[in-house]
C-alpha cells in the first residue's frame, strides 16, 4: 500500500518544524486553525493528509467529506478528538506520536505530588496576599511514602523512575505490562484490589476507555487509607469526579492533582475550586520541548509511510506496519492480486470462509498482512458498498468481518515459497495459486491446471477457460486483435479437460468479443 502524500493541511497551531521538514520534501502544506467545522468538511476534499492537535474535531462528517484523505495526524498522544472507527471504515490511517509528550507529561505529574504534599500553590497564594501562615500550611515527606501508578508505560514507568528519587515506593498496575518488565524500573505489580489498601498516593496513566471510565469511584476510595492523594494527568473521567469531591468533603480522599477534566474547559468549577485540590488547564503536554518534539515526530513519520520505510504511530494498521518492508510487499501485492481475481471468477454468493495457505519460510509470519492483502483485493473487485472508499489493508478486514467474510490463515513448511486460496462458495470450490518471481506476481495455477510459464498478476489482464480447444486461443487473439487491443503476452495453463488462459494487455479494452464468447466456458477481464 503506497502513500501518495502530496498536500497537508494543518489545522490546529503546531511548532513550524512541522510545515518545514514537510515542505522541503516537496509536499504542499497548507496551515488555517481557524476553520469551523462547515469549513473544514469543504475543505479536507483537497488534501492527502491532516494533522490535528486538540482542538479540530474530526468527526465522521468531516471523514465522510475526505474524498482524498489517506492519513491524519495527532501531534501528541490521545486521538480523543478524532473518530477512528469512521477513518478505519475509509481505510484512513490515524496515527499519534505515542512518546512525543512522555518526559513533559511525567515532569507535570511528578510536580502535581511535590506541589500537593506541601501544599505549595495555597502557600504561595497566601504571600500574594500579604500574609505568612506558617503553621497553616503543614506538609508531609514523600520519602518512605508509597505511590500506586496505574498504567506502566512510558509515561508510567518515568514517573516512578523520578519518585523514586524522593524514596518514595512504586507500587503498580498494567494490564499488558506484567511484572516482569515493571521490575526492571522497580515497580512492585499487584492487582488493583491489592494496591488501593496499600496507597498514599495514586497515579493514574491509561487512555480513556470504557474499562477505564470512572476508574477510581466511591467504591475505590473506601479501600484505600484514609487521606490518600490522587493525580490524574492521562485523561478526565478516569477518576469519577463527583465520587471525588465527596471524597475530598469527608476527608477520605486527601487531595487530587487535576490537569484534565470530563469537559474542558469546566463549567462546574465546584470540584477545580476546593482547598485541596491543585487544578491546571491540560499542560501536561505544555511544554516547548514537548511541541517541538511532537512537531517533528508527526512530520517524520508522515514522510517515512509516503516513501515506504516504515510505519510508527498508528493506531489502526497493525496489518500496514507488518507489510512496509522490501521483502513483504511483492507478497501483498501477489495476495491481494488473488484477492481481485478470487472475487473476479468466483461464481455464487460471497463465501463466508476463504483459506489462505502460504508455503515457504519468508511466509511463515504472513498472516499479520497477507489475508487483510487478499481482502483487500476481494472486496475491491466486489463493487459493493459505498463506491467512494478504496479497500486496503486498514479497513478491507473490518469490513470482511461486517459482511460474514472470513479468511483462515494456515501455513506449510516447503522449499518453494507459494501461496494458495480456497474458496468455497454454494457448493462450488475454487483453489487459485501464486508465487513472486523477482519483485512481480504471478499466477501459478487455477483449479487443477498450472501454467508452465506463469504469466504476471499486474495491469490489464483477461482470464478465460475453455474446453481443450487448440483453436480457441488464435481466436481470441483474433478478436482482440479487431478490437485494438495491445497484448503484452498471454499464458496457457497445462491442459486437463478445461484450459485457462491469462492474456496481459497494455491497455484495458473496451469491447466485449462476442465473436468468441460462444466457444468459451468464462471469460473475464479486470485491472489488478
Amino acid at each position: 500500500m503506497v502513500i501518495s502524500l502530496k498536500k497537508v493541511l494543518i489545522s490546529d497551531e503546531i511548532d513550524e518544524k512541522c510545515v518545514n521538514i514537510l515542505k522541503k520534501k516537496g509536499v504542499e502544506v497548507v496551515k488555517n486553525t481557524k476553520l469551523s467545522k462547515e469549513e473544514l468538511i469543504a475543505e479536507i476534499p483537497k488534501y492527502d493528509g491532516l494533522i490535528v492537535r486538540s482542538a479540530t474535531k474530526v468527526t465522521a462528517d468531516v471523514i465522510s467529506a475526505a474524498s482524498n484523505l489517506k492519513i491524519i495526524g495527532r501531534a501528541g498522544t490521545g486521538v480523543d478528538n478524532i473518530d477512528c472507527n469512521a477513518a478505519t471504515q475509509r481505510g484512513i490511517i490515524v496515527m499519534n506520536t505515542p512518546g512525543g509528550n512522555t518526559l513533559s507529561a511525567a515532569e507535570h505529574t511528578c510536580a502535581l505530588i511535590v506541589t500537593m504534599s506541601r501544599e505549595i500553590p495555597n502557600a504561595a497564594q497566601s504571600m500574594k496576599e500579604g500574609k505568612w501562615d506558617r503553621k497553616k500550611y503543614m506538609g508531609n515527606e514523600l520519602n518512605g511514602k508509597t505511590l500506586a501508578i496505574i498504567g506502566l508505560g512510558r509515561i508510567g514507568k518515568e514517573v516512578a523512575l523520578r519518585m523514586q528519587s524522593f524514596g518514595m515506593t512504586t507500587i503498580g498496575f498494567d494490564p499488558i505490562i506484567g511484572g516482569d518488565v515493571s521490575s526492571e524500573f522497580d515497580v512492585e505489580w499487584m492487582k488493583l484490589e491489592e494496591l488501593w489498601p496499600l496507597a498514599d498516593y495514586i497515579t493514574v496513566h491509561t487512555p480513556l476507555i470504557p474499562q477505564t471510565k470512572n476508574l477510581i469511584n466511591d467504591e475505590v476510595f473506601s479501600k484505600c487509607k484514609k487521606g490518600v492523594k490522587v493525580i490524574n494527568c492521562a485523561r478526565g473521567g478516569i477518576i469519577d469526579e463527583e465520587g471525588l469531591f465527596r471524597n475530598l468533603e469527608t476527608g477520605q480522599c486527601g487531595g487530587a492533582g487535576l490537569d484534565v477534566f470530563v469537559q474542558e474547559p469546566p463549567t462546574d468549577f465546584k470540584l477545580i475550586k476546593h482547598p485541596k485540590v491543585i487544578a491546571t488547564p491540560h499542560l501536561g503536554a505544555s511544554t516547548y520541548e514537548a511541541q517541538s518534539r511532537v512537531a517533528v515526530e508527526i512530520a517524520e513519520q508522515f514522510l517515512d509511510l509516503s516513501e515506504g520505510l516504515k510505519l510508527f504511530g498508528a493506531i489502526n494498521a497493525p496489518a500496514l506496519a507488518n507489510a512496509l518492508s522490501p521483502e513483504t510487499q511483492p507478497w501483498v501485492q501477489l495476495a491481494a492480486s488473488l484477492g481481485c481475481l478470487s472475487q473476479a471468477i468466483s461464481t455464487g454468493s460471497s463465501p463466508k470462509q476463504i483459506t489462505l495457505t502460504a508455503s515457504g519460510a519468508s511466509l511463515q509470519s504472513g498472516g499479520s498482512y497477507l489475508p487483510a492483502a487478499f481482502l483487500s483485493g476481494f472486496l475491491q473487485t466486489s463493487g459493493a458498498g459505498d463506491s467512494k472508499v478504496n479497500f486496503n489493508l486498514i479497513n478491507s478486514p473490518v469490513v470482511a468481518k461486517e459482511r460474514g467474510i472470513q479468511v483462515n490463515f494456515k501455513t506449510e513448511k516447503s522449499d518453494e515459497e507459494l501461496v494458495k486460496v480456497s474458496l468455497e462458495s454454494d457448493g462450488q470450490s475454487l483453489v487459485l495459486s501464486g508465487t513472486v518471481s523477482g519483485t512481480s506476481p504471478v499466477l501459478v495455477q487455477i483449479q487443477n491446471s498450472c501454467f508452465s510459464l506463469p504469466p504476471a498478476l499486474q495491469g490489464p489482464i483477461l482470464l478465460y477457460s475453455a474446453d481443450n480447444n487448440t483453436q480457441v486461443l488464435p481466436k481470441l487473439t483474433g478478436e482482440l486483435l479487431k478490437a485494438g487491443a495491445q497484448i503484452s503476452s498471454f499464458a496457457s495453463s497445462t491442459p486437463n479437460g478445461l484450459t485457462w488462459g491469462l492474456v496481459n494487455l497494455a491497455l484495458p479494452i473496451n469491447s466485449q468479443l462476442e465473436g468468441v464468447k460462444s466457444d468459451l466456458k468464462s471469460l473475464v477481464q479486470l485491472t489488478i
